[in-house]
């Protein structure tokens, strides 16, 4: 936090009819109970209270018929002299109060001024702190789902997020989605972003990356540059997203702010947070595919997720009944993997710390792979992928994954790569190899427990800036050749039938899982492009900042 600077007021007003001292300043707004107020009483006011600035919501001035109205709550109580004339005046402040599990709510206090001119002071002082935030939204365009997860997005937007929105002086701009894909259509032609400060999005993880998708393709579309080519360096968008999650997975929200919870995401996007996120970019012989930002799942989460599509009827349960199926079944399929190691960076995907508000190693490492990026754009002779060595792994997988940030959700507190960054320009490539249920069970099992996930044998991790992932039957024939007398199997008559592609045979293989949407091709070439977007959020902050007892919310 900054220092608190020079004063811009100082006074002396009531909080609930007690004497307090108040001072403001540019970044702080802080009330301390006088030395002579009264006793302390339980449930009244802590003895000091600050409010960064930035976090302040709104300030009103309670007016006469409002007062006049209220009733004894003891919060304040209107005082009149001898003629029967008002002698106070009082204003509002609202503001961001932190609770448990990392949730934000509004809470309000109510000062007290002996006069109206004091009153009005206050009051414009604050406004004017308020309106110098340049980061701070006016305009917002908002997409709302009202199909997705419980069918709840319209009413939680009408409910909790415009009223906040309003209060805080926010203008919005309200489209409701008629089909899938309408949002990412929506905003790669007709939408006129100019307009706006932000994008904000009502609805789940799908959501999300329909606009993701909209907004980065516009954004290349207008710099001239060609999504198509995975070598292209893709522009950064200028406008932050922002999420109001009321999806049935809202794992970016986990991510990005600590909760799924809606008020808090409206608050996050009202004082004007920013956080920097990595996009992956999917490609497929020179052709895009989609956009990545947290999950790339080949062999079992694939799987599950193209066998959970037949069961859309079941709800959020065909997760499970999918994921219990898919390893009873315990498929294993055969591939190259191909990756290009992050070089120069601090940090491994087996580090204890996790990606917090303000971290370090995204601010380190992302400005490395900006520097990168950079001289590769200006210079050609320079070629980015030989800076470093190209890997290569054949083998036997249950699963591939690919995680650019933690994937936690309420079942997954750690989720797959507890260590992963949001804004560091690389993911972590999870390599699990062939091997028996049990020991893939205790695999899965380490996602809800907080032992190493990838302290076991059949068990790789490595943190990378792109990979090329090739199933065996896209192999050539001559590959398929070598792998055979590398492997001694050219006797395995059966094995041969099934494996290669000269054969009427059908061979087997998975699907991607990219955020939840399967991919048409599974060969494919993932690169990952630093800070492409930004997200109204703040990062999940340190737990002693919100774990506050002695102040609970106020809604």
């Amino acid at each position: 936090m900054d220092r608190p600077g020079r004063l811009l007021l100082l006074s002396e007003l009531c909080v609930r009819n007690v004497a307090y001292d108040v001072a403001m300043s540019r970044f702080l707004l802080t009330w301390k109970r006088r030395v002579s107020s009264p006793m302390y009483r339980p449930f009244r006011p802590s003895l000091s209270h600050s409010v960064p600035v930035s976090e302040i919501i709104s300030v009103r001035e309670e007016d006469e018929e409002s007062g006049s109205r209220r009733k004894d709550d003891g919060s304040w109580k209107k005082i009149k002299d001898g003629d029967g004339t008002d002698c106070r005046k009082s204003f509002t402040v609202s503001y961001v109060e932190r609770c448990r599990q990392h949730r934000w709510r509004c809470a309000e206090v109510t000062f007290m001024c002996t006069e109206g001119a004091l009153c009005q002071t206050w009051v414009s002082s604050i406004r004017e702190q308020l309106a110098s935030i340049s980061s701070r939204p006016r305009s917002l365009l908002v997409y709302i789902n009202p199909y997705g997860g419980k069918r709840q997005a319209k009413n939680i937007f009408e409910q909790k997020v415009e009223p906040l929105f309003a209060q805080a002086g926010i203008s919005t701009h309200v489209i409701v989605t008629d089909y899938a894909n309408h949002a990412r259509d929506h905003l790669r032609t007709d939408a006129e972003i100019n307009k706006f400060d932000g994008v904000v999005c009502v609805g789940g993880d799908g959501m999300f990356s329909e606009i993701i998708h909209g907004l980065v393709w516009r954004t290349q579309i207008d710099c001239g540059v060609d999504p198509n080519c995975p070598d292209e360096t893709l522009s950064p968008c200028s406008l932050r997203i922002g999420i109001i999650p009321a999806g049935s997975t809202d794992c970016i929200c986990f991510a990005t702010v600590g909760t799924n919870d809606p008020i808090t995401s409206a608050l996050h996007i009202i004082v004007g947070d920013s956080q920097p996120m990595d996009v992956c970019s999917v490609h497929h012989n020179n052709m895009f595919l989609r956009y990545s930002v947290s999950l790339l799942g080949y062999g079992f989460y694939g799987d599950v997720l193209t066998d959970s599509e037949r069961k859309r009827w079941m709800g959020p349960a065909r997760y499970d009944i999918s994921g219990v199926k898919m390893f009873l079944t315990h498929h294993y399929y055969e591939g190259t993997v191909s990756y290009l190691p992050a070089r120069g960076i601090i940090g491994t995907p087996r580090d204890d710390g996790r990606c917090l508000s303000g971290c370090a190693v995204c601010q380190h490492n992302g400005q490395i792979q900006t520097d990168k990026a950079e001289k590769y754009e200006t210079d050609e002779a320079s070629d980015y992928e030989n800076d470093g060595e190209w890997r290569t792994i054949r083998g036997k997988f249950l699963a591939i994954n690919a995680a650019s940030m933690s994937c936690a959700c309420p079942r997954s507190p750690k989720g797959l790569s507890p260590a992963a960054h949001l804004a560091d320009g690389t993911t972590d490539l999870i390599l699990v190899r062939k091997c028996s249920r049990f020991n893939f069970l205790r695999h899965l099992l380490r996602h809800t427990n907080k032992n190493d996930q990838f302290d076991l044998a059949f068990v790789e991790v490595h943190r990378v800036v792109r990979f090329h992932f090739t199933p065996r039957y896209c192999q050539s024939d001559s590959e398929l050749e070598l792998d055979l007398l590398e492997n001694g199997k050219r006797q395995i008559f059966s094995k041969i039938c099934r494996d290669h592609p000269a054969c009427s045979c059908a061979p087997t293989y998975s699907s991607w899982n990219c955020d939840g949407e399967i991919l048409t091709h599974t060969a494919i070439d993932v690169r990952v492009h630093c800070q492409l977007i930004k997200l109204f959020a703040r990062g999940i902050e340190e737990p002693q900042v919100f774990e506050d007892l002695s102040n609970p919310c106020a809604i």
